[in-house]
């Protein structure tokens, strides 16, 4: 198993990795029944590899191991490359072993990766609490609780999650967790320095957990406006070599903040598919006035109009992003980001709410979001800036 790496995903889960929304999953009568041919394409190893598994179930189909295993890479497919029809495969794929799933932690723990990804975060804790009462020892599903009160804003349980794991992981992968709650608590400056010298101390830790750390990192030394050091991160990141969309839409970030979107147009070359990467490609191809950016912002457009007919709020914090830096309607993409806060409480969200909030001249609307800055002494300049200028507006402190 690719356990720190797992690990890793767990940890990088608040990315908002979900492409477009998941239908509810099919299941096959026979598990030789060729549903789809697996996006990825041919050349795709780890798409050859669930393809090969796939052969081996349609013989055993009562092998349950298997049935997991198929999954999880199902699974790992749909947080590497942003196509959550993996997702529903791996629902598909697990839906028989419900009727004897009492004692099965496997089973638990990949349903609780299930739900969450389709952020229902309360049957997700609640399938993940079983996993680990049925196999204590597994440290995974408390790294996907920890991450998962990290998205709800829950500081004191990610934190006590971070510390029960951490006999039982790699010290990177426990001094980052504890340092990712700790960042986003008043302890930025020194979460930084602690990781940095976590990660000097593991130079071969697994390359997924090392891309985790220095996405970290990258994040942490933007809010100490340390731009020059956040771009070392970056690219130390990217040179791994590892699919990884949360760094993928984080540097694309900071490439559009520091005005290189002809850039964010090369890193993302070949990744329409993912929703998360489509809205930078958009945003990048209006910044450059792009001949292709009116194709990027109708997909956009005809994704989050699809999803809206499905009652489908998966995406909300990039639609409401949508909607405010693309589509110019300031008021729409303040009802969006208002639904997403209600549902989502990572820093990215209460930004997009407080952007939304003071383009749409409506500041009180924000308020669960300066609110959230206040009591968790979250540190970031740029929200900080967003804070006065809404007191300024009439919301309070």
């Amino acid at each position: 198993m690719k356990f720190s790496m797992r690990l890793a995903a767990a940890a990088s889960l608040c990315l908002g990795l979900a492409g477009p929304a998941l239908a509810a999953p099919f299941t096959p009568a026979d598990d030789s029944v060729v549903v789809e041919k697996l996006p990825g394409g041919a050349s795709d190893p780890a798409v050859r590899r669930v393809d090969s598994l796939r052969k081996q179930l349609a013989a055993r189909p009562g092998d349950g191991a298997l049935r997991l295993e198929i999954a999880r890479r199902y699974f790992e497919l749909a947080m590497a490359q942003g196509d959550p029809r993996f997702v529903g495969y791996a629902s598909a794929t697990i839906a028989p072993l419900l009727a004897t799933a009492d004692n099965n932690a496997g089973y638990w723990l990949l349903r609780g990766l299930i739900e969450q990804y389709s952020h229902d975060f309360g049957a997700a804790l609640a399938s993940l609490d079983r996993a680990s009462k049925i196999d204590p020892a597994n440290p995974e599903p408390m790294a996907w609780r920890s991450a998962i009160d990290m998205v709800q804003a829950r500081y004191p349980q990610a934190l006590a999650e971070c510390k029960a794991l951490a006999p039982l992981t790699p010290p990177l992968y426990a001094t980052g967790c504890m340092a990712y709650v700790q960042s986003a608590t008043g302890q930025l400056l020194a979460s930084w320095q602690q990781l940095q010298g976590a990660l000097a101390a593991a130079p071969n830790a697994d390359p997924g957990l090392r891309v985790w750390a220095l996405t970290r990192l990258a994040d942490m030394a933007q809010r100490l406006q340390k731009p020059d050091e956040a771009e070392t991160h970056f690219r130390a990141a990217l040179a791994l070599g590892i699919n990884d969309q949360y760094l993928l839409g984080a540097y694309s970030d900071f490439l559009l903040e520091h005005g290189r979107p002809a850039e964010v147009e090369k890193l993302l070359a070949d990744w329409e598919r993912s929703d998360v990467l489509l809205l930078r490609l958009a945003l990048a191809g209006a910044a450059l006035k792009d001949s292709h950016a009116a194709g990027w912002a109708g997909q956009m457009r005809d994704r989050f109009q699809a999803a809206a007919q499905r009652g489908d709020r998966l995406h909300e914090q990039e639609a409401a992003r949508f909607e405010l830096d693309v589509e110019k309607q300031p008021k729409e993409a303040l009802a969006l980001a208002v639904r997403n806060y209600a549902v989502q409480k990572e820093p990215r969200d209460a930004e997009v709410l407080m952007r939304t909030a003071l383009a749409a001249g409506d500041a009180k609307a924000a308020q669960p979001a300066l609110d959230w800055l206040r009591s968790s002494r979250y540190e970031d300049p740029r929200l900080a800036q967003l804070a006065a200028q809404l007191v300024a507006q009439g919301a309070r402190r």
